[in-house]
């Protein structure tokens, strides 16, 4: 990382209600303990809160694609370009148990609820059911046309959700080995899938700018939310309350009213892609990860953003440990980052 200089500047960010009433952002650099802007919110930022981040490399590997973690356990699961998914114990980020059997990069994974068995999403156009005691591959569906782009286990265990480049999503039944439904309506890349905690309501976010919510019973979309001008790479749901977080290819994040199905924030951190966003475990904190290999973090309730940097290339993935003292990174560095 840079060292800090004698007279230290930090990138924060102003935030301003436009014409419309939305809450803008824009970044400025701000020398510490000074703001500007109008209609300012708090954007007064001690220099301890951004040095606060250490940066602490884990391992390095081919490309990354995917950092989860653990339900219950202080373990992370990566994925990437060496087809292969890693365990990876914290804090020493030994390997402990690695998986092989996709035939091509590893896109994304996510964990059934009891933390027992994994699911990863491959360019090999499938999807692969793991057994996290033994490593072994215990069931693959095949479908999709072309490769796969992410996963998401339903609450229940029963049931797995899939994205695709084939403009399709598909749910797969665990327990009957088949596809359940396809979900028809996107007319590019699915890029995202992730269901909503403990209900049977999907969000996808496309390469065709929008985001679209699904009835995963009957297959059917609900709504779909426009607002991007761009592909939308990634969206997600806050842990608690009725909050979605998307991200698209020209840096541009939005928040959106899940209940009202509206937007309530757009905040530009582009031009650089945003690869990926998530909350912390309160919903308070949100991390992107950024094609320039930059960490932003908006606090939502200070609207203060900070960049944390120090991949070497284009940043994939970001989580959050279970008490948000830490923030893991990955990307095509080969480097998962540890920022406590």
């Amino acid at each position: 990382m840079e060292k800090v200089s004698e007279k230290p500047v930090l990138e924060t960010a102003v935030g301003w209600l436009d014409s419309r009433g939305c809450l803008s952002y824009r970044l400025l650099e701000v020398q510490a303990g000074t703001g500007y802007g109008k209609r300012q919110y708090n954007i007064l930022a001690e220099l301890e809160e951004v040095c606060c981040y250490r940066l602490i490399t884990l391992f390095s590997y081919l490309s990354l694609c995917s950092i989860i973690m653990h339900p219950c356990k202080d373990i992370l699961i990566s994925c990437g370009e060496d087809r292969l998914w890693k365990v990876v114990g914290l804090p020493k980020g030994n390997v402990l148990l690695t998986g092989f059997g996709h035939t091509d990069w590893l896109s994304d994974c996510c964990f059934h609820p009891s933390g027992n068995t994994l699911a990863t999403s491959s360019g090999d156009t499938t999807v692969k059911l793991w057994d996290l005691s033994k490593g072994n591959c215990i069931l693959t569906f095949e479908g999709h046309n072309h490769a796969v782009w992410s996963c998401t286990w339903h609450s229940c265990g029963d049931f797995v959700a899939s994205s695709s480049l084939d403009t399709t999503s598909k749910i797969w039944d665990v327990n009957s080995e088949r596809c359940r439904c396809t979900l028809y309506g996107h007319v590019d890349s699915v890029n995202s899938i992730e269901f909503f905690p403990g209900s049977n309501t999907l969000l996808t976010g496309s390469a065709d700018k929008t985001l679209s919510v699904w009835d995963a019973r009957t297959g059917k979309c609900e709504q779909s939310l426009y607002g991007h001008m761009h592909s939308v790479n990634d969206a997600t749901f806050i842990p608690r309350g009725h909050m979605i977080a998307s991200c698209d290819a020209c840096g541009v994040i939005k928040l959106w009213d899940f209940r009202k199905l509206l937007p309530i924030v757009s905040i530009d951190v582009g031009p650089s892609p945003g690869n990926e966003v998530n909350f912390d475990s309160s919903g308070r904190v949100l991390a992107q990860a950024s094609g320039n290999g930059v960490i932003h973090l908006l606090d939502l309730k200070s609207g203060q953003i900070h960049k944390l940097m120090g991949h070497e290339s284009e940043a994939h993935t970001v989580v959050f440990s279970h008490d948000g003292e830490y923030l893991f990174s990955g990307g095509s560095d080969g480097t998962v980052r540890t920022w406590s």
